[in-house]
């Protein structure tokens, strides 16, 4: 999987800010090994209410995704064109597996698959 997040200007990871200038690994790197090391990971525009959907579906079946938010319109491009080749924003991973967005979130919810895969990636307990 490859993702890439802007290599200008800042990310926000819930409350804590990270500036990929400021530090020895490269944006994409960090990117990646975010998606990686976090059972549940989504992209998403300041203040998208979709992301704030996915993240209220995600609480009520008891996982807390990390949620990492752009900012200004040439971090949005490059995140979208790093997140699978013209995927939109917000873009879920699970067990740094893509999902897709909102409608993919809903899909396995409604399906069944959702609450199983989020106890396969260890972001729910037994």
């Amino acid at each position: 999987m490859q993702a890439v997040a802007a290599a200008a200007g800042m990310m926000r990871r819930g409350s804590l800010t990270i500036d990929p200038a400021g530090e020895e690994e490269a944006p994409a790197e960090k990117v990646g090994r975010l998606v990686r090391e976090s059972p549940v990971v989504v992209f998403a525009r300041r203040g998208c209410y979709m992301a704030h959907v996915m993240r209220r579906l995600l609480a009520a079946v008891g996982a807390h995704a990390t949620v990492i938010e752009l900012e200004g319109a040439a971090e949005e491009e490059e995140a979208e064109a790093a997140l699978g080749g013209g995927a939109a924003l917000p873009a879920l991973f699970v067990g740094g597996d893509p999902v897709g967005g909102l409608e993919g979130l809903m899909g396995l919810h409604l399906s069944g698959r959702l609450v199983p895969r989020l106890r396969e990636v260890g972001a729910l307990c037994a």
